[in-house]
């Protein structure tokens, strides 16, 4: 999902479609505006309930909006990011630039590939993205990798990337490169965050963050790690107690100049990081917890029943100046918390 100052922008994946609110709701149960990959606010399925691929999407997850008005959109299943030059106002709107494929009908992993392999402009579920410090990074989730763009979105499907981190080449998919996790792999990138001088990789499979400072011109160790004790532990407890530098399965993440906040999925629960910018590292235990009354408690809904302040399976987050939107995907809403300074 993408907050902005007055936009809202939310992957409904399950129902196939975005939806766009073009005023920030302030009350509960707000209708959206707009709505993409669907004829209408009260259809669903995969491809536009078959109609096929060059409106409809199929399990839809990152979103981005970029500083200059494009909205970017990440068509895990269809192995794909759709480009719209502005923001839509209407429904059903075909995007203007499909990247990851030939052409607007195509839909198969890695454009075709039938050896196995991957490809520079190729994409197997790109279920995250992120544009941080004018540079464009999207987490190939299915490849294994982070891919990156030093000049932005990229306005061609067949411009390579400028960078391929996670893996010792664009041809390479491995998990965790064919061998143990550790400081240059990931499972499942799912997720990109960062300021202008440090980049941040949710690598949700291996329950941890890894992060470069400054941003990496190659494939290269990260130097900083959140949610284990070391680069090459990736243990996952789930029958222990939650503990405030400890990750389960984090799906996403999002930060400015003082705040990180990390989506804890399967300990539901939001983790925040107080920091002081690009020359302040993050330290290993997060600052505030949102969700559960302690860092210890991890339940479904605090294990008691659905409020404001619970989650289920918070799967998406975006975070703004002003405000933190959580895509609280096991009770199927999205909750905002307003930021107060």
């Amino acid at each position: 999902m993408w907050l902005g100052a007055d936009l809202l922008v939310v992957a409904d994946t399950g129902n196939h479609r975005v939806l766009i609110w073009h005023h920030r709701p302030r009350t509960d149960a707000t209708p959206a505006d707009v709505v993409l990959g669907q004829p209408d606010l009260h259809s669903e399925g995969p491809a536009a309930g078959g109609r096929g691929p060059r409106r409809g999407l199929r399990l839809p997850t990152g979103v981005l909006v970029t500083d200059d008005g494009r909205l970017v959109v990440g068509d895990a299943w269809h192995h794909r990011l759709l480009v719209w030059h502005t923001v839509p106002t209407s429904d059903d709107v075909a995007p203007d630039l499909v990247l990851g494929q030939p052409d607007a009908d195509s839909t198969a992993p890695n454009r075709g590939e039938t050896s196995g392999g991957c490809g520079p402009t190729s994409l197997y579920w790109p279920f995250g993205m992120g544009l941080v410090g004018g540079r464009f990074y999207v987490a190939d989730t299915g490849n294994r990798r982070v891919l990156g763009w030093s000049h932005g979105v990229p306005t061609s499907p067949d411009t390579p990337p400028d960078l391929v981190l996670g893996q010792p080449g664009p041809a390479a998919r491995a998990d965790n490169r064919g061998g143990v996790p550790g400081p240059a792999s990931f499972r499942w990138p799912h997720d990109i965050a960062g300021t202008p001088g440090r980049l941040l990789v949710a690598d949700a499979g291996n329950h941890r963050l890894l992060g470069w400072s400054p941003h990496p011109d190659a494939d290269t160790d990260a130097d900083l790690v959140l949610g284990q004790p070391d680069v090459r532990t990736c243990t996952e407890t789930p029958y222990a107690p939650g503990r405030p530098d400890r990750l389960r399965f984090p799906y996403a993440a999002d930060c400015d100049a003082t705040l990180l906040a990390v989506a804890d999925t399967a300990n539901n629960r939001v983790l925040l990081w107080e920091h002081g910018g690009d020359g302040d590292r993050p330290g290993p235990s997060a600052s505030a917890v949102l969700g559960q009354p302690s860092f210890a408690d991890t339940g479904e809904n605090r294990w008691s029943s659905v409020s404001r302040d619970t989650f289920c399976w918070p799967y998406g987050l975006s975070l703004h100046a002003d405000g933190l939107a959580v895509a609280d995907s096991g009770n199927n809403r999205v909750v905002i918390w307003e930021r107060t300074p």
